[in-house]
């Protein structure tokens, strides 16, 4: 009365794709996300590992807080960074966002 009389399914045909075309929306968005987001941040992380290994002293530079200055010394993890006459401060290589070109502090 309650409980219906359950029929027997004839078994479904088989995909001749073998499923592949259910995958192919997701193997396309990991394709997209590759190319638009993880490739260039992967070239992005190159180009700044290259500026912090050439930096050297008497590089005119800006960090990630916006201060600029001028490279008075180099050593394996920090910089000195002379921002005026006869001040210098310690930064982190890593906080080097861009190197400016010769003489460009002159003109601040």
């Amino acid at each position: 009365m309650l409980i219906s009389t359950a029929h027997a399914q004839t078994a479904a045909a088989a995909d001749p794709t073998g499923g592949f075309m259910q995958l192919l929306p997701i193997i396309l968005m990991f394709v997209v996300l590759y190319f638009l987001m993880i490739r260039p941040q992967m070239k992005r992380t190159k180009e700044h590992k290259a500026l912090i290994e050439a930096l050297a002293k008497g590089d005119e530079v800006v960090t990630g807080g916006g201060i600029a200055g001028r490279i008075t010394k180099v050593s394996e993890n920090f910089i000195a960074l002379e921002i005026a006459d006869t001040v210098e401060i310690q930064v982190q290589k890593q906080a080097v966002t861009l190197l400016l070109p010769k003489g460009t502090l002159k003109a601040l």
